[in-house]
């Protein structure tokens, strides 16, 4: 009997410790109490009643990715390929989670499988191919509205691997090939276009800065010429002008000297031999002058006897 109550006391701890639930972060247990639901257990310290409650389903909040295997589906123009999905999705509610639907898992993949083949089957095989971002978003939309009596969030779903045929690849890689060799024509005309513009280009530029050249060493050597031609003038007038000095200075100082009748006409004889310089064939001398000339004469050659 002394040994009963210590008994009684580490049974009573052993049920306490047994029934105290720690939740973690990011998840919730449902709870249900005689076989029926009771309520969720939040994050946290809890204590369940022993014998009559119990944790029906353990459910994680955070979101998760599931990759479902590829589904054969067959497009508009009767092209059967093979297409797997990805699908991101999060529990909102833990309790229709749990009692929405036998399994959950099983049920997103066969559905998700029947909506891909209803959306490929309206597009055709290029369409199928460029419309990858068309076709998540009707999938996600379809599917989410769908999951929200199960108490499932879809956030995304994605098209993983789109594979066609074999004889359907093979056609697209020569497609492929065949507009590849296209386009690099087509780049290598543009270019040797270009080379050749560029080309004419150039030889106009060099042709236009030959003639401007020309035009400037043209016009250099015409101011050039026309310098020298200013100069010549501005020389010969300078010399004019010298001349016509030195015949009023020599006028001018033959006037202060006074000089006689003679020394005039013998200046006047002179004059008259540089006038002719040797290349007069005809020379009229005044009366005056003549016979200051022949007395000249006479002098001379008395002087050579």
């Amino acid at each position: 009997m002394e040994y009963l109550i210590p008994i009684l006391l580490v049974l009573v701890i052993i049920i306490i410790i047994s029934n105290i639930i720690i939740v973690p972060q990011a998840n919730e247990y449902v709870i249900e109490r005689l076989g029926r639901y009771k309520t969720v257990l939040q994050a946290g310290f809890h204590i369940k009643a022993p014998f009559i409650e119990k944790v029906a389903r353990k459910v994680v909040l955070k979101e998760q990715v599931v990759d479902f295997l590829p589904q054969p589906v067959i497009t508009k123009d009767n092209v059967t390929m093979q297409i797997d999905t990805v699908v991101f999705f999060q529990v909102t509610d833990s309790k229709l989670f749990t009692y929405g639907i036998q399994n959950p898992m099983a049920a997103i993949e066969n559905f998700t499988a029947t909506t891909l083949r209803n959306i490929i089957g309206d597009l055709e095989l290029d369409q199928t191919l460029t419309s990858r971002d068309t076709i998540n978003t009707k999938m996600r939309a379809i599917i989410d509205e769908a999951t929200d009596a199960w108490g499932i969030k879809v956030n995304r779903v994605e098209l993983k691997n789109i594979i066609p045929p074999s004889a359907i690849q093979d056609a697209m890689e020569k497609q492929m090939k065949a507009e590849r060799e296209r386009r690099e024509s087509i780049l290598r005309a543009e270019g040797e276009k270009q080379s050749a513009i560029l080309v004419a280009e150039g030889l106009k530029e060099a042709k236009i800065r030959e003639a401007e050249a020309e035009k400037e060493a043209a016009i250099l050597r015409a101011e050039a010429e026309k310098e020298a031609k200013i100069r010549e003038a501005e020389g010969q007038s300078e010399a004019i002008l010298m001349v016509q000095k030195a015949t009023a200075e020599g006028l001018r100082m033959l006037n202060e000297a006074a000089p006689s009748s003679a020394v005039i006409n013998l200046k006047s004889l002179e004059a008259f031999e540089k006038a002719a310089d040797g290349k007069a064939t005809k020379i009229i001398i005044p009366s005056e002058i003549q016979g200051i000339a022949g007395l000249a004469k006479g002098i001379a050659e008395t002087i050579k006897e």
